[in-house]
C-alpha cells in the first residue's frame, strides 16, 4: 500500500490514526500548495483530487479520509480507533458525523472563502461573503457539541477514538487560519489539551514521508 499524504488535515487526521495504530506504511508526498493534486498523474489516481488517498497494492485506489481510516481499522483492528463491537463503532460514527458536518466542514469551507481565498478562488467556487458566517456557525456548533459531551476523557466517553482525531486536527488548524476556539469551552477546552498531549499528535505534524525511519 502506499499514502499519498499532503500538508493539509485530512491528511493529518491520517496520519494521526496511523501513529496511534502503530502502522509504517510506504508514502508519497503531494505538494497541494504547487498543486500538485490537480494535475493528470495525480487525478489518474484519484479523479477528485483531493488527499489523502491510499493505493492498494491491486493498483486501486481509495480516497477520503474517513473511507481510509475504516478500511485500515477493518485490517488492522487493534487498538480499536472506531470500535470493537456494533454499538461502539455506531458510538464513533455518531460522533465523527457530528463534528464532521457541525463544525470542522464550516472551519475548511470558512478557510477556503478567506484566508484561503487566493489559493483556492482559481479553483473551485467561493463565497467570500460567507466567511464570516460560516466561522460563526462552527463557534456555535463547537459550543452545541461541548454541552453534549459527558464526563468521560473523550468523545465516546473512555474510549479514545478517530472522532477525537478528526475534532482534534481540524480545531488545530482553525488556530492557524484566524478560526481560534474558546478554550475556556467546559469540557472541549481540556479535551482538546489532552488529545494534544498524545505522542500521535505531534508526530502527525511531520509528514510520513519525512518521518520515515524515525
Amino acid at each position: 500500500m502506499l499514502v499519498f499524504d499532503a500538508h493539509s488535515p485530512a491528511p493529518r487526521c491520517l496520519r494521526m490514526f496511523l501513529h496511534e495504530k502503530g502502522l509504517e506504511l510506504p508514502a508519497a508526498t503531494i505538494d497541494v500548495f504547487a498543486g500538485e493534486n490537480r494535475e493528470p498523474a495525480y487525478l489518474t489516481l484519484n479523479p477528485a483530487g483531493q488527499t489523502p488517498a491510499l493505493q492498494l497494492d491491486d493498483g486501486s485506489v481509495l480516497a477520503e479520509a474517513v473511507a481510509i481510516a475504516e478500511y485500515l481499522e477493518e485490517l488492522h483492528p487493534e487498538p480499536a480507533l472506531i470500535g470493537r463491537t456494533p454499538a461502539e463503532r455506531a458510538q464513533t460514527r455518531q460522533w465523527w458525523r457530528r463534528a464532521e458536518l457541525n463544525v470542522t466542514e464550516f472551519i475548511h469551507n470558512a478557510y477556503h472563502y478567506a484566508e484561503g481565498l487566493a489559493r483556492f478562488e482559481p479553483r473551485i467556487p467561493v463565497v467570500p461573503e460567507g466567511a464570516d458566517g460560516l466561522k460563526r456557525v462552527a463557534q456555535d456548533r463547537l459550543r452545541w457539541l461541548d454541552g453534549m459531551m459527558g464526563e468521560g476523557p473523550w468523545l465516546c466517553g473512555g474510549r479514545f477514538s478517530a472522532a477525537d482525531i478528526w475534532l482534534y486536527v481540524w480545531l488545530d488548524f482553525g488556530e492557524t487560519v484566524a478560526q481560534p476556539f474558546d478554550r475556556g469551552l467546559p469540557r472541549i477546552g481540556p479535551w482538546f489539551e489532552r488529545v494534544a498531549a498524545r505522542p500521535s499528535a505531534e508526530r502527525s505534524r511531520a509528514l510520513l514521508a519525512a518521518g520515515a525511519g524515525s
